[in-house]
């Protein structure tokens, strides 16, 4: 496999003072740049409905963003920031993680770590009433898993980490949390609890949008993928293949299955989250179909440029697959992990379009974009450069159509 494809071609200049370091007032009243096959048309965000085409079916991500940050102080004054990033034990399904009682452990990222040596950190808290002492140790100091433990078997992680925790805002705002944040950077259809960073081409639609895009027959649908902080992390080799990707964990239900297959020609998916969702559920399939699913729902960085095209089945021959599992399992839902890379050469199953905000320079989610308009991304930056967009996580929005 001869990849070969230069990070510096996928660069733009993005001054600081064009990123958006607060949302509108009002979601729905963002910018919205439509392209279709070079194409371009500007509206604002809550007239979406009008450029979608006939019997769309949108695919949301409903995770929600938990207050992954934590920080303990230790005697000296020395502050230590837990950064939560993926549950391993009692369970590493974030879902079911999110229930634990009484202790549990989490790969991290650790601020300030030289000055932690691996005695224990301990803070006083009331949760719900209750008086408590949570306690942080390193599990496995090289793998940086951290065990939390606390002294009540009552309270469940995410009711501790919501008192407990900080909001992780991206660290592109430059900013500290502030209070507003806590309802500006959820969707408002967030609901699965898990992510450490929100979907956030979600953040324009208001129930208003929802209701006026279901008047319009646009059929929607609720997946969930927990964006994790490696959403933020830049590339840094030229050669783009040797990036090492993150791992995010997807969870889709039989109806997400059985809504997927009935509307297989006409998905648009909300966010980079939810498009990396459903063409990873798509090379799962592939691997059942061909009876190369060993290794479970998991989709590595190169999964999909590994494979014969004339080899692979339809996008409803995929779903028909997952489902045919799920009915031999008697399984009402599957939970997987994807590292999908997806760049340009990339052979779109599923996805139709996208919704999406704007990206950093030299990221893996430029390159998502280049992969479904090709080199039209430049066109498309450069006229919302021109035009005074708003960019990244709380900036305007874009309808991509192939």
């Amino acid at each position: 496999m001869n990849i070969d494809i230069r990070l510096s071609d996928y660069t733009y200049h993005l001054p600081d003072e064009r990123i958006a370091k607060f949302p509108l007032a009002k979601r729905d009243e963002s910018k919205l740049q439509v392209y279709q096959q070079g194409q371009i048309k500007h509206e604002i965000f809550k007239n979406i409905g009008d450029f979608l085409p006939e019997k769309t079916l949108l695919v949301f991500n409903n995770t929600k963003v938990i207050p992954a940050r934590i920080f303990f102080q230790k005697p000296s004054g020395a502050v230590i920031q837990i950064f939560l990033l993926h549950p391993i034990a009692p369970t590493p399904v974030v879902n079911l993680a999110m229930e634990v009682k009484k202790s549990c452990v989490w790969e991290a990222m650790i601020g300030n770590r030289k000055r932690w040596k691996n005695e224990p950190l301990t803070a006083d808290l009331v949760v719900k009433g209750q008086a408590l002492t949570i306690t942080a140790t390193l599990e496995n100091s090289a793998k940086n898993w951290v065990k939390l433990s606390w002294n009540s078997d009552e309270i469940s992680f995410v009711d501790l980490i919501q008192e407990f925790g900080k909001l992780p805002i991206p660290p592109y705002l430059n900013r500290e949390t502030e209070e507003a944040d806590y309802e500006t950077y959820q969707t408002v259809y967030s609901e699965k609890k898990g992510a450490v960073a929100a979907p956030t081409a979600g953040l324009h639609f208001t129930q208003n949008v929802l209701e006026r895009l279901n008047n319009q027959g646009v059929g929607e649908e609720f997946i969930t993928l927990h964006v994790g902080a490696g959403t933020f992390q830049p590339i840094k080799v030229e050669q783009i293949v040797e990036h090492k990707m993150h791992n995010e964990q997807v969870v889709f239900t039989r109806k997400n299955i059985e809504n997927l297959l009935q509307n297989v020609d006409s998905i648009i998916p909300v966010g980079t989250t939810s498009m990396r969702a459903l063409e990873s559920l798509y090379w799962y399939g592939a691997k059942l179909f061909l009876g190369k699913a060993d290794k479970g729902f998991f989709v590595e960085k190169l999964d999909p440029y590994q494979h014969e095209t004339a080899l692979l089945p339809s996008p409803s021959e995929s779903l028909e697959s997952i489902l045919a599992k799920m009915e031999t399992d008697n399984l009402e839902e599957i939970v997987g992990e994807t590292e999908i890379f997806i760049f340009p050469s990339y052979q779109f199953k599923f996805c139709k379009g996208l919704i999406t905000n704007y990206h950093q320079p030299e990221s893996t989610l430029i390159l998502l974009v280049a992969a479904l308009i090709g080199e039209d991304w430049r066109k498309v930056y450069q006229e919302a450069m021109e035009k005074d967009y708003r960019f990244l996580s709380y900036g305007d929005s874009s309808l991509l159509l192939t």
